[in-house]
């Protein structure tokens, strides 16, 4: 018995003092480690790193960081307020459409009655935005009170004026085959005697207002395509003043990724700055000629008002200029950091 009381102490003491652990235990370590919020925080801290030095290697170069926001301030407040001016004069066609208005001249023989009717069925039009009606008494008290005849217009036995409807139809600017349409429509009303409108001038402002359009777009393009070749090249000489940090940082083993972050993020404040810089300068702008545009408004017996930046269009002109900020300056990198390589 003694013997086999010994084998089974040598087998105690071959047993292991602690146990290996098994994958679960490791993958409980791992998550008790952070290690995700670890990279989580890393990489806000290193964009952060990014976002903070790139403004601070703009104002430590002061002079050209001023030029070349300048330079892009004055492109950007071209191209967003030439969109203003556009926007402007598009409120203005808006007060002018009511000038183009369809008058129905109705036969004398048609009532007053007849005529309402036949105003009731014309506001039934889905394509007619207002329709009014002038009586015969409207029309001579009208004619009394602005032509100056209203001496000689008394001694009339009767009242010589007709019946006039007239008809608003909607987008007068933008629907001239609809235009013709409808008042080759009227003319062969039996109830009309004649239905006149101006298409000539109708037509003249659909023509102004459309080579205004493809002119604000044009230049919109043009401006952009300036404001990325300015801040791509601004990039460019920033990458090449840094050639020696590019290049040790590739050779111990940066990725392309983290080479081009602060460079982004300088394309990023160039774009973001010169944004903000040209909605002053527009703004400024139109608080100047603000005034005289009114006061011209107002010699003309009108309610015109310029239109400035809202909050949303001033988000969206920051945001714009941004974006072309970052997109030259990434075309740029892309393209130098192929061509850099370590000796």
């Amino acid at each position: 018995m003694k013997p086999i009381h010994r084998r089974h102490q040598t087998q105690e003491v071959k047993q292991p003092r602690y146990a290996k652990p098994t994958r679960q235990d490791t993958r409980r370590t791992t998550i008790a480690g952070g290690n995700f919020a670890d990279k989580l925080k890393a990489y806000r801290d290193l964009h952060a790193h990014a976002l903070f030095s790139s403004l601070g290697r703009l104002v430590a170069s002061p002079f050209n960081s001023v030029m070349t926001i300048a330079v892009l301030s004055i492109a950007i407040s071209l191209a967003s307020g030439f969109y203003l001016v556009l926007a402007n004069l598009q409120q203005l066609t808006e007060n002018l459409e009511t000038s183009a208005q369809i008058s129905l001249f109705l036969k004398d023989e048609v009532s007053e009655t007849h005529a309402k009717q036949l105003a009731d069925s014309i506001r039934q039009n889905p394509s007619i935005q207002s329709v009014k009606l002038i009586t015969k008494e409207q029309a001579l008290a009208e004619f009394k009170t602005y032509s100056g005849f209203g001496s000689a217009i008394t001694v009339l036995k009767t009242n010589p004026l007709p019946i006039v409807i007239q008809v608003l139809p909607k987008d007068t600017l933008e629907n001239s085959r609809g235009l013709e349409n409808l008042l080759q429509g009227f003319q062969q009303s039996v109830e009309v005697d004649s239905a006149q409108l101006d298409m000539k001038w109708v037509e003249r402002l659909q023509s102004i207002m459309a080579v205004s359009q493809r002119a604000a777009t044009l230049l919109n393009l043009m401006l952009g395509l300036a404001v990325l070749f300015i801040a791509g090249n601004t990039i460019r000489l920033e990458l090449q003043s840094r050639h020696e940090e590019v290049v040790i940082a590739k050779l111990v083993g940066a990725t392309c990724a983290f080479i081009q972050r602060p460079f982004l993020y300088t394309g990023f404040w160039i774009g973001f700055i010169s944004g903000v810089v040209a909605w002053f300068i527009v703004t400024v702008m139109m608080l100047i000629l603000r005034q005289p545009v009114e006061n011209l408004s107002g010699l003309y017996g009108g309610d015109f008002h310029l239109l400035f930046f809202g909050f949303g269009e001033t988000l969206e002109l920051i945001a714009i200029s941004s974006t072309l900020g970052v997109l030259g300056s990434w075309a740029v990198l892309m393209y130098q950091l192929q061509h850099t390589k370590p000796m």
